[in-house]
């Protein structure tokens, strides 16, 4: 039996109803950056779009998990903007089409999927995640060990995500804590090592505060690995939280008449804590 087959059809209705919103959708991006399009669409490059489409995926994962289904549905529409239009770009450049890329990564999808479209039986999802990797060392890459397990790791990606990639990376090799104190004293030492720093007059260069601190946050990030959550989300939450708290404290210094400064920080700060009841979340 081949792929082909095991694929699920559509009906001849949902089959116009995708290719017809597809086309009209991939046209109107075209039309954008063409001749008489808008000219801030066909000023853009895919350099200027990579933060466009890293914020457009935040936005979508702030919308999910406020179970925002309009929102996301929006987002998601966001995302496939700014894909697209990256997509289109590099073919007006004549480097390769959008139906090119769709080709590769359906060969992908399929390639490493030899549960689904071929003949291998296999019902474990951490098993499924072994075949996947042994494809793409043993298939795609003809066996090919790279220079460095990090080598997959993008250079451009934001810092904290990209730690978290290298810790996980590092942990698959083998290179890892057996227990969670272990990483929980491993933090505390960097942060005496920072508050050392900080006693020392002579000592206060700021490369070497810059290095400390990011010691502080590999660490912090460390344990997040270490109990699978992912710091990026953590981190997203919490920034959320801190705005919704301090939004109640702008809206109550504006009741009471009073500026945002440091002269004000002890209302502030009661006001805070009753934010802390108030928002839970």
């Amino acid at each position: 039996m081949s792929y082909k087959d095991k694929l699920l059809g559509f009906t001849i209705d949902e089959s116009k109803r995708i290719s017809d919103s597809f086309l009209n959708f991939y046209s109107i991006i075209r039309t954008l950056r063409g001749p008489d399009g808008c000219p801030w669409d066909k000023k853009q490059t895919p350099v200027s779009l990579g933060p466009s489409l890293l914020e457009e995926v935040y936005e979508l994962v702030d919308a999910i998990e406020n179970s925002d289904l309009t929102n996301t549905r929006e987002e998601l529409g966001d995302i496939l903007l700014v894909t697209l239009m990256i997509a289109y770009i590099y073919e007006q450049n004549e480097s390769f089409t959008l139906p090119e890329v769709l080709q590769d990564i359906s060969a992908k999808l399929i390639r490493r999927h030899p549960h689904v479209f071929g003949d291998v039986t296999e019902d474990d999802p951490d098993r499924v995640i072994e075949l996947w990797n042994h494809i793409k060392k043993n298939i795609e890459k003809n066996g090919l060990e790279e220079e460095s397990i990090f080598d997959s790791i993008p250079r451009t990606m934001p810092p904290l995500e990209r730690s978290y990639k290298i810790q996980k990376k590092a942990s698959k090799a083998g290179f890892d804590w057996n227990y969670i104190q272990d990483v929980f004293d491993k933090l505390h030492e960097e942060i005496d090592e920072l508050k050392e720093l900080l006693l020392v007059e002579n000592e206060r260069e700021p490369v070497k505060i810059e290095e400390e601190i990011g010691d502080v946050i590999f660490s912090v990030i460390n344990i997040s690995r270490f109990l699978k959550v992912d710091p990026a989300i953590a981190l997203h939450r919490t920034n959320k939280k801190f705005l919704k708290r301090f939004a109640y404290i702008e809206k109550k210094m504006k009741e009471k008449n009073l500026e945002l400064t440091s002269d004000n920080f002890d209302t502030m700060d009661l006001l805070w804590e009753q934010a802390k009841k108030d928002f839970m979340t």
